[in-house]
Formats: structure tokens, sequence, C-alpha cells
């Protein structure tokens, strides 16, 4: 269509100021596409920027350092935590789309539409803060071979998405979500409900046939005056389960770059992961 109407203004059918009215241009451009039609025909329309190389386009040899040391360190990165880290630890500054484009023709990334998808069932975000806190422990190679694999508890606001508390231990045992909860407790104050899977922390193992399910960590809630309830499925306490799968890509690959292989030192920095998390995904509760 544009083509038609820059050769209607040639034809004299259109006049200039209408045709630079609809086609988003200068007059005085519409006028020199008019002469460039009259000389060189329909050819001369075409852009004589095309097959030039863009102002803004980037150096090669700085997109080749990126995409080395993309395969080198960060093969398993996502773009935007790849982007983040070019920057931070190289010196390199690069927009994220960039990288992803870089990451997507070298194969080493996959666009999320063209993965499988995946179906969600919404649930309402809790209005404030503290009002229901999601609970649940990882196992997991979180040093990756620089240690043992441990269980890192993870409480998680639903209201806004926060991380509130991490604490690396050995196994997911009631003591250990005894610690857990202390440290939540000291920070942040009492939850109004604690939401966590149907583990036997949680439940008792022979509720079914005694019907009495409270175990120690119950016990203990019910005298904080804490209600604690237990997911049917996974998909229930989704943003825990969620939180867990970035904190598998993101945390391991954080710890990894600072050399931190001890639950010791990894609980030193959790609170300094747990701001820039917050920063970065955290929500603003709808009410106060």
């Amino acid at each position: 269509m544009p083509s038609l109407r820059r050769t209607a203004v040639a034809e004299a059918r259109l006049k200039p100021g209408r045709a630079a009215e609809r086609l988003g241009l200068s007059v005085r451009q519409v006028e020199r596409l008019v002469m460039r039609y009259r000389d060189e025909g329909a050819a001369g329309l075409v852009s004589r920027r095309r097959g030039t190389r863009s102002n803004h386009q980037l150096p090669q040899a700085v997109l080749d350092r990126a995409l080395g040391l993309i395969h080198e360190r960060y093969a398993d990165f996502g773009p935007t935590l790849a982007c983040e880290k070019l920057h931070e630890c190289r010196g390199l500054v690069l927009s994220k789309e960039t990288v992803r484009h870089l990451m997507t023709d070298a194969g080493v990334w996959v666009p999320r539409k063209q993965r499988p998808p995946k179906v969600y069932q919404p649930r309402a975000r809790r209005a404030c803060v503290g009002e229901l806190v999601q609970i649940d422990g990882s196992d997991h190679r979180w040093f990756d071979d620089r240690a043992p694999a441990c269980t890192l508890l993870g409480y998680v606001d639903d209201a806004t998405r926060r991380l509130m508390t991490l604490h690396f231990t050995g196994s997911e045992s009631t003591f250990s979500y005894f610690e857990a909860t202390r440290a939540y407790l000291e920070h942040f104050g009492k939850p109004v409900a604690l939401y966590s899977d149907r583990a036997s922390v949680f439940r008792g193992t022979r509720a079914a046939t005694t019907g009495n399910g409270v175990t120690q960590f119950g016990r203990a809630m019910y005298e904080l005056n804490v209600d604690t309830w237990c997911a049917n499925s996974s998909p229930a306490k989704g943003r825990v389960e969620r939180a867990n799968l970035t904190l598998q890509d993101r945390f391991v690959k954080e710890l990894r770059l600072r050399k931190i292989d001890t639950k010791e030192a990894a609980n030193a920095y959790a609170p300094h992961f747990i701001a820039d998390f917050y920063g970065r995904f955290g929500k603003e509760p709808r009410s106060i």
C-alpha cells in the first residue's frame, strides 16, 4: 500500500501533503521519493540503508566474547541472569534481549513460546503480609559437586511472593523446621497460618487410623496460636514450589560464583540473596 500511494503522488493523483499524512513521513521526504521514482522507477523507493550495518550494532568481537563466556561459564543460566553476570563479573554491558537472541541462535536457550504449555489453576494472593506463609523443603545438590546434597527450607509469603526465610540443613526434620521457624518469628513475628505439604513433620503418619494427626511441630504452632494447614497436592502450594525451582537455578549459580560450599556459609549469605531476590521479583501486598 505505501508504494501504491507513492506511485499515486508521482502520477499527480494524490497531493504530497495527503500522502505524507498517510505514510507518516514529512512532505519533503515524500517529494524526494517522488523524484527518485521518476528517475529510477520502483527500485528508487527501496531504502538506501538496506544491506548496510546499523549505527547501533555491537562490534562482532564483543558478541563473540559474550557468547564464548556464556558457553564457558553460563551455559545453564537464563538470559536475564546471564546478562546480569556478564555485566557484574565481566564488565560486558549488553541488553537482556541481545543476550536472549545470542543464546537462542546458539541453541543454548529455548524461548518459552517454544516450550510445552503448563496449566496452573489460578488462586488469588492473600491480602496482607503474614496472613499465609507457604513452607517447604527442597533436597538438592545446592553446592554442585563441591559438597554433598542437602536440604533448603524455604518460607514464602503468599501476599508478596517474598522469600521470608531460607535455611540450609541436613534433612527435613522437626528440629530443622523449629530452627527455621524460630528465625522467621524473630525477624517477622507470628504469621496467621503456615501452609505445608503432608510430610510427617506436619501430619502424623497414623492419622488415617487413629484420627489424631497432630505432630510435635503442630503442637508447638498451636501453643503459639499459629494455624497449620496441609496441602493435598504440590500445585496447591504453587508459590513455594515455583520458588524452589527458581532457587535451584539462581541460588545454585550464586553460590557457585561466590565459591560457597558449606551450609553455614550459605546460611550467612542467604539474607543478602533474599534482599536482592525481593527487589527483582517481590510484589506489593494488596492491603497493609
